[in-house]
């Protein structure tokens, strides 16, 4: 029984051949057919098969020299993403140089910078980025300085939503809580070790503290944002990091300033139901006013923090939220989208903006009262 059936289907095998091959048309379409199925399995191998991190590299591997540009006022998930960049770019040979617009004013962002030694270049015009190509980490758009609108990335790494694009590589993921964890997983994904005695690719201490503060920063200590990812990767990175370093970086001198904002936010602090918000006035160091914001929305009854202090002719916001009814970031948008010379953004927990002197409405020019257009904007009347 079993010999019949194989004799039928050689049988039936041979049958097709002769047919196929008596014919040097349908032998010219099988072969059309066959090589457009080994092209699309190329395609789908180079797509799916690999992972982002083989990509990543890929690109970094092609390019003669590249800047690695952080967001303006970079904060320690882009400072450690940009160390984990350049560190990756210098291991397959290519030159990188990291660069900022913007100021390194927190006390915690001037310690990482101090404690890690690292050498972050700023800049105010695009005609001052060094190398062939850009790759932003920690925002997805370039902004903040002179040129930027002209700017066409080469690379993306983010975690902030937004439609940026990078010619060679993109991987923009809004559903992790920081930059940082995503870089992790590229080292993981090509196979570096967190073993100093290991041979081959380690990571540095360097390295993995900056990776690792980057991460704890961002999801303030694995508790707003966080997601396994995080988890995964602190667990990948905590041997290999230096312990001490990570102390001095997350518990610096705290200047004078910062206490007398704090004081005055709290002093001057206006309620509706549970959502806050204070003006501290007129302040030189901007980032007083995030430490300050997470300050008061640890209050007891507060859930929702605003707070807004004037600097170099602006007013400048930082908000937080514990609230599931309020978006910090489209919160902080929808009180600033009418006003002139203004933007605002940020995460769910977190958010930040500008509007230049003087407050008034885009369309009528008439002043407007900012603090009113919060409160509105975190009750979802606007």
């Amino acid at each position: 029984m079993q010999q019949t059936a194989a004799e039928d289907a050689f049988a039936v095998g041979q049958q097709l051949f002769e047919a196929i091959t008596g014919n040097p048309e349908r032998v010219l379409v099988v072969a059309a057919v066959a090589l457009a199925l080994v092209l699309f399995g190329v395609v789908l191998w180079s797509r799916f098969g690999r992972t982002p991190g083989d990509r990543f590299l890929d690109a970094l591997a092609v390019s003669d020299g590249i800047a690695v540009l952080m967001h303006p006022n970079p904060d320690p998930d882009a400072m450690g993403s940009a160390l984990a960049v350049a560190t990756m770019a210098d291991a397959v040979g290519t030159p990188a140089t990291i660069q900022y617009p913007g100021e390194i004013r927190h006390p915690e962002n001037r310690a990482f910078e101090t404690v890690l030694d690292c050498s972050f270049e700023r800049i105010d015009a695009a005609s001052e980025l060094h190398g062939e190509d850009v790759v932003l980490v920690d925002h997805n758009e370039p902004r903040g300085f002179g040129g930027a609108d002209f700017i066409e990335p080469y690379a993306i790494v983010d975690h902030h939503p937004g439609n940026g694009e990078g010619e060679a590589f993109t991987d923009v993921r809004p559903d992790r809580g920081s930059c940082a964890s995503i870089l992790t997983e590229y080292l993981q994904q090509r196979g570096w070790s967190n073993d100093p005695e290991a041979s081959g690719q380690v990571v540095s201490p360097r390295v993995a503290t900056g990776l690792l503060y980057g991460i704890q920063s961002d999801t303030t200590a694995f508790t707003r944002g966080c997601t396994p990812a995080e988890f995964e990767a602190a667990a990948f990175l905590f041997p290999a990091a230096n312990g001490d370093s990570l102390d001095r970086i997350a518990n610096p001198e705290v200047d004078g300033e910062t206490l007398d904002v704090k004081a005055k936010a709290i002093r001057d602090r206006k309620k509706d139901g549970s959502f806050l918000v204070s003006d501290v006035e007129t302040l030189s160091n901007l980032d007083a006013l995030p430490t300050a914001a997470e300050e008061l929305v640890r209050l007891e009854g507060v859930s929702v923090s605003v707070i807004m202090g004037e600097a170099d002719g602006a007013i400048h916001l930082s908000g937080r939220s514990r609230d599931d009814r309020v978006h910090m970031g489209k919160a902080l948008q929808r009180a600033t989208g009418e006003l002139s010379d203004a933007s605002a953004g940020g995460h769910a927990r977190m958010g930040g903006g500008r509007i230049e002197l003087p407050l008034s409405d885009s369309e009528s020019g008439e002043s407007v009262d900012l603090e009113s257009r919060l409160f509105a904007a975190m009750k979802g009347e606007l």
